[in-house]
Order: structure tokens, then C-alpha cells, then sequence
């Protein structure tokens, strides 16, 4: 007699009837089964999460950082004492074509002269100020269009220049690496707006 066998019940907890001490299946070897439900729910997240991870993948959203382009610029002339002209503010056109936000943060402009971003806001009454902000935002696949009634770039002091004359700048981001433009000095009308970043 195996003595094993205590009142129908094996040394492994298994029973004769096919059981488990506990009332769970058995296999042949004696070893409890998984109920189905306690398989099919993790394996079911699993495909549902992968699921997600591939249609998220396949709409270019993964892995699609920022890709930044910047137009030539224009620079303001405005007249000065003495006959001169001066540059107050300089504008560009930033392009995104990748698939995520980037932000400007800041920008370094010639030697001798401080850089800050501005935007035009209305205080009433027909009435506008210059307001400094301290970033601002590069959409994912679209622009960052700066114009002399929205955001610019003001310098400081004012460097005397002639129309054609041009300036460097650094426009530097939160992701991805800084760019170098140049600005076109011009004169106010329809040709100080940069053209579109390709």
C-alpha cells in the first residue's frame, strides 16, 4: 500500500478525484492547473498594450522629435538722430516638421547687444506695449512666424545699420540643438515680413 495515500488524497495535495486539496484541477503529474481567466486576463493586457504601441508607432508619433528650419530674418530700420537708421527688432520664421512641440528659449544676437523675445499685446483703448516673454512655443508641423505686430526680437542698444546690411543671430531651443540666421535690414512695408521657412 502507498503510504502516501492518506483518505483518498496523495503527499502532493492532489486527490484521486482529479483535485487539488484546495479544489482546484489537476494535471496527470499532480500539479495544480490555472484556471483559464487567470491566463487569458494578463495576456489580453498584453496584446491591447501592444496594440496601442503599434498604432501609436505607425501614426509617427513615436520617435519623431522636433525638426527645426529658420528663414532668413529681417531687421527693423527705423530712423535716428543724426540721419542714421537703427535696427529695434528683428523677425524670423521658424518651421517644425517633426512630430513633437519645441520652444524657443532664448536668442544671442551680435557681440555688444542683448537679445530678448517681445510680443506685441493690446492694453485698451486702441493702445499696444511691448510685453518680454521668456519662451515660446515651435508647434509640431507647423511655424513659429514672427512679425513686427505679434512676436519679435528686440536689440539692444540698437545697432546703427543701412538697408542690405545683415545681422547673426542664435536662436536657441529646449530640444533640439541652437540655429543660426541672419537678418536682412530693411525698412517698415510689405518686404520686412521674413518669407516662409522652407
Amino acid at each position: 500500500m502507498n503510504h502516501d495515500v492518506v483518505n483518498g488524497a496523495r503527499g502532493d495535495g492532489a486527490r484521486r478525484d482529479g483535485t487539488h486539496e484546495d479544489g482546484a484541477p489537476t494535471r496527470r503529474d499532480g500539479r495544480s492547473r490555472l484556471p483559464v481567466a487567470a491566463v487569458a486576463v494578463p495576456v489580453l493586457t498584453c496584446l491591447a498594450t501592444l496594440g496601442t504601441l503599434s498604432l501609436w508607432t505607425a501614426t509617427g508619433n513615436a520617435g519623431a522629435p522636433a525638426r527645426l528650419s529658420v528663414t532668413e530674418g529681417r531687421a527693423l530700420l527705423l530712423p535716428a538722430p543724426g540721419g542714421r537708421t537703427e535696427a529695434t527688432a528683428a523677425f524670423f520664421t521658424v518651421r517644425n516638421s517633426g512630430g513633437a512641440d519645441d520652444v524657443l528659449t532664448g536668442v544671442t544676437g551680435p557681440a555688444g547687444h542683448r537679445v530678448m523675445i517681445g510680443r506685441t499685446v493690446d492694453i485698451g483703448r486702441n493702445a499696444r506695449r511691448m510685453a518680454m516673454v521668456r519662451s515660446a512655443t515651435v508647434p509640431a508641423g507647423g511655424a513659429l512666424r514672427m512679425t513686427p505686430t505679434t512676436l519679435d526680437l528686440m536689440l539692444s542698444p540698437a545697432p546703427a545699420l543701412a538697408p542690405g546690411d545683415r545681422l547673426t543671430f542664435t536662436l536657441h531651443f529646449r530640444d533640439s540643438p541652437p540655429l543660426t540666421a541672419r537678418a536682412l535690414a530693411a525698412r517698415p512695408g510689405p518686404g520686412l515680413e521674413p518669407p516662409d521657412a522652407p
